[in-house]
Formats: structure tokens, sequence, C-alpha cells
């Protein structure tokens, strides 16, 4: 069989921030899967190594693909390079994302911070995602995955006795409350077809965003990974880590 009828055949999944941290790490694991794999990267020096990297550890099944979550031109982009190449995209999980909030909380934190947070982790993420849906529909199989995180549930943070109380960035976890909203209304919309859409929270992970973090990518990556690869009879329109449920 030739590489482009072996590529059909498997399922393509992008990954946008796929040149580092737990991105890269959920390409290798999807690449594991059999998945041909688009790794996408805002710089192209770093996603040409981190696919290079995959590749000289046996993953032939990546590539890369420029695409900066913040320039909608590369969207573009990336659309017309999917649509001729594969026709379809069966999976699509958006990864990139930015924590800017620093040491400010809610009352200080300056409206450019939370605006240039939005901006990435929500407005064009949503742009993203719109642009690319109809590729995600021709798929017999379509799986979204928005990768948000604990810190957006606000049941979490108004419990008394909450395991995040002190988690406190308020411009990034407000992002990713929005998201959870996001991921709620397209699953809803898109009910009843083939597509699935569900929030990953990936756990406590060591990153550049999140030093102190307990678990490794490996890990971290893995609920992502979990719900890209969802059987026809799985949930849709959840909050998910692992098997667990999370509250919104």
């Amino acid at each position: 069989m030739s590489e482009q009828k072996s590529e059909q055949k498997a399922k393509i999944a992008l990954v946008t921030g796929g040149n580092r941290g737990i991105g890269l790490e959920i390409c290798r694991q999807l690449a594991e899967e059999g998945c041909m794999v688009i790794l996408g990267s805002r710089v192209p020096v770093r996603g040409i190594e981190a696919v290079a990297s995959l590749k000289n550890a046996g993953y032939e099944n990546v590539r890369y693909l420029h695409l900066d979550i913040n320039d909608p031109e590369t969207h573009i982009a990336a659309y017309d390079t999917i649509e001729k190449d594969y026709g379809r995209l069966d999976i699509l999980i958006n990864n990139a994302a930015v924590s800017i909030d620093g040491t400010h909380k809610v009352n200080t934190v300056p409206l450019s911070i939370i605006r240039d947070t939005f901006e990435a982790n929500f407005f064009n993420l949503i742009s993203l995602t719109q642009l690319l849906l109809p590729l995600v529909q021709k798929s017999p199989a379509g799986r979204i995955v928005n990768h948000s995180s604990i810190l957006g549930s606000l049941t979490y943070h108004s419990m008394p006795d909450s395991p995040i109380k002190q988690a406190k960035a308020f411009a990034y976890n407000a992002s990713k409350t929005a998201l959870n909203a996001f991921t709620v209304h397209l699953a809803q919309l898109l009910q009843g077809t083939s597509v699935k859409v569900n929030s990953a929270h990936p756990g406590n992970v060591r990153s550049d965003m999140n030093p102190g973090g307990e678990l490794s990518a490996e890990e971290g990556a893995k609920t992502a990974v979990e719900l890209a690869l969802l059987a026809d009879d799985d949930p849709t329109g959840g909050f998910f880590y692992r098997e667990h449920i999370l509250p919104w």
C-alpha cells in the first residue's frame, strides 16, 4: 500500500501547540495509536525540531504544520493543506494556550492580560474550530478535544474546602471556564452526528506554564488522547479527567 493510501486509511489528527510539553506527548501517543499526526506549531523551527524528534524515535506518521493560534492566515492555510492532502480531519485537539497572569490577582490583573489570554485560549480557538469543523464533519467519527483545566471549574472554585482555592490566576481560569461553555454548546449543536466534543483536564502536569506540577507530560496527555479515540457509543459534551467526570 502506498504511503498516501496508508495516510488516508489512518485517522488524521491535528494537535495545536504540539511542539513541546503535553502537546508533543499527545502527538507521540496518537502516532503510537496509528494516527497520521499533524503537529501544529507557532514557531517553525520548533515544530520542525519536534517532528524530527518523533521521527528519530520511530514515528514516521507525523508531519509539521505552521499554525499560530493568534494568526488567522495560518488557520486558513491549515484548512487548505488538510483539505487538499486528506479531504477530512478526524481529530482536532485544541491544545495551544497561554498563561500570562503572573502574580496578578483578580483586583489587579490588567485588562490587556485578560484580553490577550482570551484571544489565544478562547476567541481564536473558536475561530480555528469553526473553520475546521466542515472537515471534521466529513470524518466518519470526528472528535474535537478542547484542552481545558480543572481551574476553569466554577464548582471547584466556589467550594469552601476547594482543592484549588489557592489557584486564582483569573484570566487563565476564566478563559477555561469560557472554553467549557463552548464545548457544551458545540456538542449540543452536533448531537446526533458522528462528531463528539469534550473538554479534557490533563491533571497537575509539570510544564513551562506549571513548573511545580506533579505529573509527567506522558500522564497529562492521556485524557486528551482517550477522548480523541472515543468509540461511537461514548459520551459527548462532557468534562473529563481520565475516567472521572468533572463538574463545570
